[in-house]
């Protein structure tokens, strides 16, 4: 946990998406204690406050949190012409996401939309916005996409997750060479399973049986640590020749043909399992 330099992210202004918790709280905990300037956005905004006190009382340091809708674009603009205002970022992560178990021919396009308008559209709207600053300065900057192996293998019954992440390490690709000349990384990490309390009551399946680290050769799932680690480097400096890269951090599970436990179970669901599985779903 120590093995970076102390300081390795001192005097970068870094906005994380979905901030407030889960795999966003790690990240920005594992900046801070290397010196990085943090802004943390999501659309509830107690959450963020609640993080932010947990960051300061740990840290001494002081977080701006914004309640954001990434979904709408005017919403990301003004986020982003009030960070301007304090100061110009130099980093930017997309962790803001949103996803769920269902059987795709069921899905409703409110379903479809959901998650396309906040894993999709919203790290577009975020990254085009704080680009477009960039460029218009003359800055330099990092942009960090948080993507699935699903946007790499594809994925039963997580359609428009695995649609707007491999759109997402498109995008990645794309700006890489787009923004290269101007000084502006994009990389991406494709997590395999590192449990958090949202994902959990989404993504752990409820009907049929579940291997959760079964298809894990490393026959365990990931601490947030490590990934949190891992995106330090990569918006450091010590990263500065890396673009356009998708790194995968998932113990191996890539390689048995597995994007998540459970997926094989389910093909072979009954519609009961599908009910209790709907059932277990928070409201």
């Amino acid at each position: 946990m120590h093995n970076f330099t102390e300081g390795l992210l001192t005097g970068k202004r870094i906005l994380i998406t979905g901030g407030g918790t889960g795999l966003g709280k790690s990240m920005g905990r594992r900046f801070l204690s290397l010196g990085a300037n943090l802004v943390i956005c999501g659309r509830r905004t107690e959450v963020l406050d609640a993080t932010a006190a947990e960051f300061s009382n740990e840290f001494g340091a002081d977080v701006e949190t914004i309640g954001c809708d990434i979904r709408n674009a005017s919403d990301v603009e003004s986020m982003l012409d009030r960070i301007w205002q304090t100061a110009p970022l130099d980093g930017l992560v997309n962790n803001a996401a949103g996803n769920f178990i269902a059987q795709t021919h069921k899905l409703s396009a409110r379903a479809i939309d959901s998650v396309l308008g906040i894993c999709l559209h919203g790290t577009a709207y975020c990254t085009t916005g704080v680009g477009r600053r960039w460029i218009d300065a003359g800055r330099p900057g990092t942009v960090l996409s948080i993507l699935t192996l699903s946007a790499l293998t594809g994925a039963p019954f997580t359609v428009p997750s695995a649609m707007a992440k491999a759109g997402i390490e498109a995008m990645t690709k794309s700006l890489a060479v787009e923004w290269g000349p101007k000084g502006i990384r994009l990389v991406a990490v494709a997590p395999g399973s590192f449990p958090t309390e949202g994902a959990a009551t989404r993504l752990t399946p409820q009907g049929g049986g579940n291997d959760t680290i079964q298809g894990v050769p490393l026959r365990r799932n990931g601490d947030h640590i490590e990934l949190a680690n891992l995106c330090a480097f990569l918006m450091s400096d010590l990263a500065g020749y890396i673009t356009g890269e998708t790194v995968v951090i998932d113990g191996g599970r890539r390689y048995l043909g597995g994007s998540r436990g459970g997926s094989t179970q389910m093909l072979d669901w009954t519609d009961e399992d599908w009910q209790r599985q709907r059932t277990a779903m928070p409201k």
